[in-house]
Formats: structure tokens, sequence, C-alpha cells
């Protein structure tokens, strides 16, 4: 097990050109003190594997993408002692390390999990990233309570879709999201939203037509040019948390409510080596309970299956596309 297959980038170019991915052979890595080495069995494709092809300029090495995961144990590094070889495990990863389109990945081993028992590796694998992301933002950020209300801006997303499940396990009060198209605002009824707005309109006065009155909390994956619109539509003392990127947001409309604003990355705790890094593993853990409980469902919409050039392109395509419903799926 000296070299393994993996798609790379080696320069940043558009997704329609030949030479955007790559098929490269790599040496197999070897785990360091914490690290899980996985064989990957199926991977998911999520909108940062896209920011950072198009911001990686002309890497010295070849970049190897790809932060969801589901596969094996094939080795442990010496201070792990929650794993064995042979677990059957799902993480997200981190962003500042080599990515899992690739047979072979490592990963921390605090920020992994056993995966649910219930899923197959290509169901598991869209999970663990969004899944993170959202409980982060419902319960580190939103601190949503037992009969608050949410507004999930782009409900019909990966995030979105976990974010409407956790939200609907946490609180008994309203959870809306936001879609604009009929396949996108069914696929959110199925993830268990109260009702469906469209983000098109007016956002309050489609709140009021479902007769919800203003929310206590929003999590937004579309949230630059709306900041006076959600203000308006959020309660006193409300919170607000946000996935998307912005270079400045007017927190104007925001003061005389006193309402709180801020941003998710559930890559900040492995990047930082946070005190609580653990908690993602954690986290994965408790999700997969849920999972196998029945209380929560995977969200793979499209699958495809081989670890290929072409189907990394065509899976990455769709979610450049900003179309899709649900995570895409790629399969060993």
């Amino acid at each position: 097990m000296d070299a393994m297959h993996a798609v790379a980038v080696t320069q940043s170019l558009p997704i329609t050109d030949p030479d955007v991915f790559v098929d490269v052979d790599l040496p197999v890595p070897s785990p360091g003190p914490l690290d899980l080495l996985v064989e990957i069995e199926a991977i998911s494709l999520n909108p940062i594997d896209v920011k950072l092809r198009r911001k990686a300029g002309t890497p010295d090495e070849p970049l190897v993408l790809g932060f969801d995961a589901a596969g094996v144990v094939r080795a442990v590094g010496e201070r792990v002692s929650d794993f064995q070889v042979g677990d059957s495990v799902w993480f997200s990863g981190q962003s500042n390390r080599p990515g899992c389109y690739a047979q072979y990945t490592l990963v921390d081993s605090r920020i992994a999990a056993r995966r649910p028992a219930s899923l197959s590796a290509a169901e598991a694998a869209a999970m663990p990233l969004t899944s993170i992301t959202a409980w982060e933002g419902l319960h580190d950020h939103l601190r949503i309570g037992a009969h608050d209300s949410l507004l999930m801006i782009g409900g019909a997303g990966g995030v979105g879709s976990m974010v409407i499940q956790l939200a609907r396990l946490a609180t008994d009060g309203d959870v809306v999201a936001t879609s604009s198209r009929e396949v996108s605002r069914a696929w959110c009824r199925d993830m268990g939203a109260t009702a469906v707005i469209d983000h098109r309109n007016d956002l309050a006065q489609e709140l009021h037509e479902v007769g919800v009155n203003g929310v206590e909390t929003v999590f937004s994956a579309y949230t630059v040019g709306r900041e006076a619109e959600l203000a308006q539509l959020m309660r006193p003392f409300g919170r607000l948390v946000m996935i998307d990127g912005t270079d400045s947001f007017d927190m104007t409309a925001f003061k005389p409510k006193s309402l709180s604003v801020t941003s998710e990355s559930m890559f900040a705790r492995p990047i930082f080596g946070t005190a609580d890094v653990a908690e993602q593993g954690r986290i994965l853990a408790r999700v997969a309970d849920l999972v196998d409980e029945g209380r929560l469902r995977t969200t793979v919409a499209h699958q495809l299956q081989g670890l290929t050039v072409d189907n990394i392109v065509e899976g990455t395509a769709l979610v450049e596309s900003g179309r899709m419903v649900g995570k895409i799926v790629v399969t060993a």
C-alpha cells in the first residue's frame, strides 16, 4: 500500500476546462499520533470545494479537495484509543489538510465518529459537514430554545436540509424555510419545514401570510444585501447566524432591536486547534444516534459511481449551478 489514486487540482480553472481536475498517484499518507488512516468508500461535494479550487492558483503540489466522507479505518495513530482498524466512520475533516477525493485520507480522530449503522456509505457521506454546520449554528450561535421560531434562508441546500431537521428536534416553534422552485419547496417540506416561503418576495409579508409574525432566530445561507429585510422580520433580541461570506455587513437595522449577528465556520475548531475540538466528533456521534433512532434522515439526492475525473466534474458542475437540492455523493 505505497501509492493511491486521487483526483486533484493542479491549477485554478473553470469547471468547463478539460484540465480542471486530473488523475494523480500519491503516496498513501502515514497517520500522525491522533490520526486515522481511512479508506474512502464515498464522498460528498460541497461549495467549499468550489471556493478552494477557484483560489488555488497553481499549487506547489496537487491539491486534493473533499471534506465529507465515509470509509473504513485502516490504521490508527499511536495516541488513538477510541477507534480501531476496521471501524466504519464518517467525518468532514479540515480544509487545511488534504481532502478525501482519494483512495485514502487522514483525519484527526477527535473530529470523526462511527457512522450510523442504518445507512450505507453513500447515504452517510452526504451528512457530516452539513450536520456539524447546522448543529454549531443552531446550538452554539443561535442557542435555539424549546419554543423559538426559526427562519432558514436557503432551505433546500445541504446545510438547510439539516438545519430544518435538527431545528424540528430542538423547538416546538415554527421552522420556516425559504425556496423559490417547486422542487425545492417540496424538498423543504419533506425535510420537515412547518412552512415554506418564496425568498424572491418580501419575506416579512410571506411570513405573515403563513401566520408567522416575526422570528427569534434566523439561519442564513444567503445574507448579503438582505440585512435590513432580515432585521425587519426578527423579534427584539433575536439572533442571526450566517454561513455565506461577505466583505461587508450593514448592522444599521440590527441595533435598534438589539439583534445579534454571528457567522459559522465548521472548520474553525480543527483549523485553530481549539480546546473543544473533540466536540465535532461528539456532534457526529450524536447525529449518528439520531439517524439510527429514525429521527434524522440522509440528505443525499444525487449519486455518482466511481471516483473519476468525469464524476467529480459532473458533481461539481451541479454544485456550481446553485440549483441542487440536498447533496451530491460520489462512491468509490
